[in-house]
Order: C-alpha cells, then structure tokens, then sequence
C-alpha cells in the first residue's frame, strides 16, 4: 500500500499519545489516507464494512478526531451538516470549487488568489502562513440540467 508510512507516523504518534492502536484504528486511518478525495464518516464506515472491518459509528468518529489531532488528516466543512475529512498532504494553498448540488469538490491553484489572500492577510496585521478558499456553486453537469 502505498499509503503504508503514513500508517506507520500514525501508529507512532498513537504511541507517543498513549492511545491504543487498534485494528479498527490502523484499518480507519488507512482508507482515509489512501483517499484522493473528502470523505464523510459514513463513507469511512461503508468502506470499512466492505473491507469486513466491524466498527462502530462512534469509534470511526473518535478515531477520525484522532487522525485530525494528529495533522494527518484535516476536517473539511462544506455546510452540507456534516464533515469530511481528506488526508493533510504538503500542498500549502488551495482553492475549491463546490457544486451544492451533487457536491463535487474540484481544487484548484490560483497564484492571483494567493497574492490576495497574503495581501488581505498583512491588511489585517496577520502574517500569512497559509489559506484554502472554497467556492460554492453548480458544476456544469448540474447547471445545464444533465446530471443522472
């Protein structure tokens, strides 16, 4: 698995906390940071169960809170009345796109946009370390009326 060191800094980090590493723990973290995109708890326990991975629903959120304090995972709002969560990979900036239809969630990079947010930044006293933008809207599939 190619997400396998990243398993590993968990379990680490699990071990230094004094927290138990457990089979349902090691099984949550490795589908969430094997994922290419935001997943909600009830997308971690699907997976899960399609693995044979048996997991409560509270343990799936206590553990997806974990990997969140842990700065391997980071928690993703997008007013939809629950969270998603997506791996916390090195990429600094990021824009989104986020149809509120089907909910399709595009990143993107602007360096115009990360010029203003540093300039918004240093006008409110604050030094920029980093920003994420999320832009609400229909996808074209959506807008043109051609999703199924």
């Amino acid at each position: 698995m190619a997400e396998q060191p990243v398993v590993e800094r968990f379990r680490g980090w699990l071990r230094e906390h004094e927290l138990p590493v457990t089979a349902q723990r090691v099984a949550i973290a490795e589908i969430v940071l094997a994922s290419d995109r935001h997943l909600s708890a009830e997308e971690v326990t699907v997976a899960l169960a399609r693995r044979g991975t048996k997991a409560g629903t509270a343990t799936v959120y206590r553990t997806l809170d974990v990997l969140v304090a842990s700065g391997l995972v980071v928690e993703c709002d997008f007013a939809e009345g629950f969270r998603r969560f997506q791996p916390a990979r090195e990429r600094g900036e990021q824009e989104q796109l986020l149809c509120t239809s089907c909910g399709r969630v595009e990143a993107f990079r602007d360096d115009q946009l990360a010029l203003l947010a540093i300039a918004a930044a240093e006008a409110h006293g604050f030094a920029h370390l980093r920003h994420r933008l999320v832009i609400y809207g229909e996808c074209d599939t959506c807008s043109s009326g051609t999703r199924g």
